[in-house]
C-alpha cells in the first residue's frame, strides 16, 4: 500500500489563467499536508507556464512533509535544485508544446547526460527519481546511473480504452515495480491516476508512493481541497 504525494501545479495554472497572485500554491500545500499527504510535488517547467521559481523557494520554506521537484535534466534546473535543495528531484522529459508530460525518460538513450545530472544532484544531497515507462531496459539503465528511485509512468494504464488493455498495462506496472525493488530502487508511480482507477495501482505492494495532481485539484473545485485529498487517501488505503 502506497502513500500519496499531491501535485499542486494546477493551482498555479488557475492563478496564471488570470495573471494575478491567487490562488496561492503555498496555501494548497499546507491544506494537502494537513489532509494527510505524504509529500508535495511541483513541476518547474522551462517555460514557467504554471509554477514559478518563487513558488519553489517558498514551498521549500513551508513544506513539512517532503518536497518533490519535477524538472528536466538541464543545467539551469540542476542549478536551481542545488540552490533550493528540495527533499527529492524527479527528472522528467519535457517538450515545450505538450499539455502535460507525455511519456517516460529514455534513460537507455540518454544515459550519459542523465548520469551526470544524477551525480550532480546526489552530490548536493538530493534524492533522485527518474520518471520512466514500465520497461525492463529503462529500469536497468536507471539502476546503472545510480538513481535512488524510479517513478513508473501510469499514463498508458490510465488512458486505456478497454479492460483488456488496462489489465495488460497494470501487469506491466506490477512487474516493473517488483523488478525495481530487486534492483534496489525505490518505487513511485503516477500520471493520469484518478478516483476511479487508483485502487488497482495502490494495491501493488512494491509501490511506495503515488503521485497524483490533476484529478485531486479538479475534484477540489467541487468539494474543497481537504476533502479531495482525504478521499484519495481513503481509496489508496482500501
Amino acid at each position: 500500500m502506497g502513500s500519496l504525494m499531491v501535485n499542486i501545479d494546477h493551482v498555479a495554472t488557475l492563478r496564471e489563467a488570470r495573471g494575478i497572485n491567487y490562488p496561492e500554491p503555498v496555501y494548497a500545500a499546507g491544506i494537502a499536508e494537513m489532509a494527510g499527504a505524504s509529500g508535495i510535488i511541483v513541476h518547474l517547467r522551462e517555460d514557467r507556464r504554471h509554477i514559478k521559481d518563487r513558488d519553489v523557494r517558498l514551498l521549500r520554506e513551508v513544506v513539512r512533509t517532503k518536497l518533490n521537484l519535477e524538472m528536466a535534466a538541464t543545467p539551469e534546473m540542476v542549478q536551481i535544485a542545488t540552490n533550493i535543495k528540495p527533499d527529492m528531484v524527479t527528472l522528467v522529459p519535457e517538450k515545450r508544446q505538450e499539455l502535460t508530460t507525455e511519456g517516460g525518460l529514455d534513460v537507455v538513450g540518454q544515459s550519459g547526460k542523465l548520469r551526470k545530472t544524477v551525480e550532480s544532484l546526489r552530490s548536493a544531497g538530493i534524492f533522485v527519481s527518474l520518471f520512466i515507462d514500465p520497461s525492463e531496459e529503462q529500469l536497468v539503465a536507471s539502476q546503472k546511473i545510480h538513481a535512488d528511485m524510479i517513478e513508473i509512468h501510469t499514463g498508458t494504464y490510465s488512458d486505456a480504452v478497454n479492460e483488456k488493455i488496462k489489465e495488460e498495462e497494470l501487469k506491466k506496472i506490477a512487474r516493473s515495480a517488483m523488478r525495481a525493488k530487486e534492483l534496489g530502487l525505490g518505487v513511485n508511480a503516477g500520471h493520469g491516476l484518478h478516483y476511479h482507477n487508483v485502487k488497482e495501482v495502490a494495491a501493488i505492494r512494491e509501490i511506495d508512493e503515488l503521485s497524483i495532481g490533476h484529478s485531486i485539484i479538479a475534484r477540489a473545485v467541487f468539494v474543497g481541497l481537504d476533502m479531495a485529498v482525504r478521499s484519495m487517501i481513503e481509496l489508496i488505503n482500501q
